[in-house]
Parts: C-alpha cells; sequence; structure tokens
C-alpha cells in the first residue's frame, strides 16, 4: 500500500498528529523546523526564472511562500478536504481576499443579516463605497429566500452557518446545487464548526474561510486566517489579493498552528461536550428566555444541523430575562471564570454581549436587520471544568436579582 493510499484511509485525528511526507526532508525531525527567514537564495539565473514561473508554488519570499507555512496550509486543506489552502494574516485578511476573488465592481453579493460584524461592513458598506457592490441581506434559513434574492448580476453567496450570535444555519448543500445551477460561486465561513465538525466543501460550498485565531490554533496566542477550496482559485488568490494585500502570515504563527492542530480533534470534543451541558443547564433556568445552540434538540434547525454537522462547537449565546441594558451588564460583571473578551475558541472560557461593539460598528439599517434583544449574550465555552463553569454562571444570575 502506497503513502498516499494509507493517508486517505486514517480519520483525521491520527493525520493531524503526523507530518507525512516532511520527517525526511527535516532529518527525521519530529516536530517541522521553523523557517523564520524573508527570502530564499538560488543556484543560479535558470533556478530562480522557474521559481517567478510557477510563484504560487515556490520559495521567492515569504509574503507570498514559506515552508514552515506550507506545511501547516497542506494540513488544513486535507482535513478541509480542500485541494489546496492559504494562511493569511487574521480571519479578515482571509475573508476579505475570498469575497475580492470572486466579484468585481457592480457586481451584487446575497448573504446572511447575523453575518459576522466586520464582515457585514466590509461586504455592505466598504465594497458598497468603493466598487459599487450591492448586497442583499437574506435570513437564509430557506432555500427560496436565496432564489428570490438572485440577480443578474449577482457573482456571489457568502455563508455563515451557524450564524453569528444567534447561530442559524444554511442548508449548504441546497445552496451550493442552486448557486452552481446560477453560475454562482459560494464561500462559507466555517469557524464556528471547525474542520472537525464540518466540511461544506464536500457539501458542494466553493471556498472555505476560517479565523484560524479561534479553534484551529485555540490557545488565544495567534491571529490568524485562512482560506480553502481548489487549487486554481487558491493560486490566483496567492498571486492577486493575497500578495497585493499583503496579508501574509508568519512563519512562527503558522508553527503555533501546526502545533496546536495535533490537538484539534481532542479540544473540539472536549468543547462540544462542555457546552452540551452547560446549554441544557441554560436551557432550564427561569432567567433565561432562549438559548441559541444547535446542538439542543429544541433549537428550530436540529435536524439540519445533524445532516451537515457532525458535530457541535462551543460557543453559544442566551438572551436573559431582563428589561434593561443595564441588567445584562451585571450579570457579566459578575463572572469571574468567563472572562469578558471579544474572541472565542480558545481554551478559556469567555463572555461577551454583541450589542456593545455591533452599534459602533454597523449602521443603523443594518443593526435593525440583525434584530439582536438587548438581552444577548454570548458564551464561548472553553476547556475548564463545566461544573466550574454553570456556578459561575449561577453567580452572573444571582446579580439579575430586581434591586
Amino acid at each position: 500500500m502506497s503513502e498516499q493510499e494509507n493517508s486517505q484511509e486514517l480519520r483525521d485525528e491520527t493525520k493531524l498528529c503526523h507530518d507525512e511526507g516532511e520527517y525526511a526532508k527535516h532529518q527525521g525531525a519530529i516536530v517541522p523546523p521553523l523557517y523564520q527567514n524573508s527570502l530564499f537564495a538560488f543556484e543560479d539565473w535558470d533556478a530562480i526564472d522557474h521559481a517567478f514561473d510557477n510563484i504560487a508554488d515556490s520559495f521567492v519570499y515569504s509574503r507570498l511562500m514559506n515552508p514552515t507555512v506550507t506545511i501547516a496550509e497542506k494540513k488544513i486543506a486535507e482535513l478541509c478536504r480542500g485541494e489546496k489552502a492559504k494562511l493569511c494574516a487574521s480571519g479578515m485578511a482571509a475573508i476579505s481576499a475570498a469575497i475580492m476573488h470572486f466579484v468585481k465592481a457592480g457586481d451584487h453579493i446575497i448573504t446572511i443579516k447575523n453575518v459576522y460584524g466586520p464582515a457585514n461592513s466590509f461586504i455592505g458598506t466598504y465594497l458598497k463605497e468603493k466598487n459599487n457592490i450591492d448586497v442583499t441581506y437574506i435570513k437564509g434559513t430557506d432555500i427560496s429566500e436565496f432564489e428570490r434574492a438572485i440577480q443578474d448580476n449577482t457573482t456571489l453567496i457568502y455563508l455563515e452557518s451557524p450564524a453569528s450570535q444567534t447561530f442559524e444555519l444554511q442548508d449548504l448543500r441546497a445552496v451550493a446545487v442552486l448557486a452552481k445551477s446560477k453560475g454562482i460561486k459560494t464561500v462559507i465561513d466555517n469557524t464556528w464548526c471547525s474542520p472537525i465538525f464540518q466540511k461544506p466543501l464536500e457539501l458542494g460550498i466553493d471556498m472555505e474561510v476560517h479565523s484560524a485565531s479561534k479553534y484551529l490554533c485555540g490557545h488565544s496566542d495567534v491571529v490568524s486566517g485562512v482560506l480553502i477550496g481548489n487549487k486554481d482559485d487558491v493560486d490566483e488568490i496567492i498571486v492577486k489579493e493575497h500578495a497585493f494585500y499583503g496579508g501574509k502570515m508568519a512563519p512562527f504563527e503558522a508553527w503555533l498552528i501546526l502545533r496546536s492542530l495535533r490537538t484539534l480533534t481532542l479540544r473540539m470534543e472536549r468543547h462540544q461536550q462542555s457546552a452540551l451541558k452547560i446549554a441544557s443547564f441554560l436551557e432550564g433556568h427561569k432567567k433565561v428566555k432562549k438559548v441559541n445552540y444547535p446542538g439542543l434538540p429544541s433549537f428550530p434547525q436540529y435536524a439540519l444541523a445533524q445532516k451537515q454537522m457532525t458535530g457541535y462547537g462551543g460557543l453559544l449565546s442566551i438572551v436573559l430575562d431582563i428589561e434593561d441594558i443595564s441588567e445584562a451588564k451585571r450579570f457579566v460583571n459578575k463572572l469571574i471564570i468567563f472572562k469578558l473578551g471579544v474572541s472565542w475558541g480558545g481554551h478559556e472560557s469567555l463572555v461577551y454581549a454583541p450589542t456593545i461593539s455591533y452599534a459602533k460598528e454597523l449602521t443603523t439599517e443594518q443593526l435593525e436587520a440583525m434584530s439582536l434583544d438587548i438581552g444577548l449574550v454570548r458564551l464561548s465555552i472553553g476547556l475548564e471544568h463545566p461544573e466550574d463553569l454553570i456556578k459561575d454562571l449561577e453567580q452572573g444570575f444571582q446579580a439579575l436579582n430586581r434591586l
């Protein structure tokens, strides 16, 4: 059996623990070396000339390609079932590069109302002002919404399933089939599930993006993004959007991501187990009006979640039974283990109220379209013991007793 045939039979967690094909290149080092350098020298004129002819696959300058970064990219691409991946300096660097690759001035984009805030601003404000690109926002829970939103100049459908804050799903296979029938490209932010629990490329989506700062790294010490798709699209992004915008991945951060990928499966299993336990606790709490978590059988799209996902991340939101924003402040400020912060997906548990930043990031129209309740609070369930997290949440609920 060849190495390639054996690799195809291995499960994700086994592949993530090894760097097949790399050991011999690096004197048998079990951990690939860090190539902390900016440029690469060549033996002669013909060698560098050939490299420039194959710039998307050659090590010339680390703004484009770097050996340490490439090892991490190959591992992520295989995990996502894509042909190639490109690591970027941030999640937004990956998102903006992917979007810009598929649109031109005067085009039209369809996306969901509860899309990630900076992505929302980029699509709905920046692209409109700079490139006269229009956008139609839809809830996205019914395929008929996508059908009605398509225009003659629609070139991209940008998805996020589950969606930010409220975690509604889109039927990815159905959207992919519709988009392909109309010649429209599809991009999805798959950060919430990670490639462990959802593989959109296998469902027909054209390109997948992640904030690698979240689960792929998982230690809250790296800011990074990644895009994954077919080789032609990714190669073109490398020499255009990635090169021109300069959102390159540093070798050290890529090395840290490689380290983190080895424990990704274990971490995702723990995030899921704890989140399910905590979500069930919250669902029965008298001070919680609603729990938004696709892993709960009560979630309106639970059947779709089971159909296109194999597990659930550790991010959820709740709607507190409150009458004033000051009560949400009391709840958040009372928590001790849950740290107040904007990101998620790391080893530590975090709490955040989206209304804090969304009112600053989005236009009044965009904010109203999202229909966010003043009691909405987002919880990122980390790797702490779930019983300790539940006790911490109880402290927060006690602060909601009417004064």
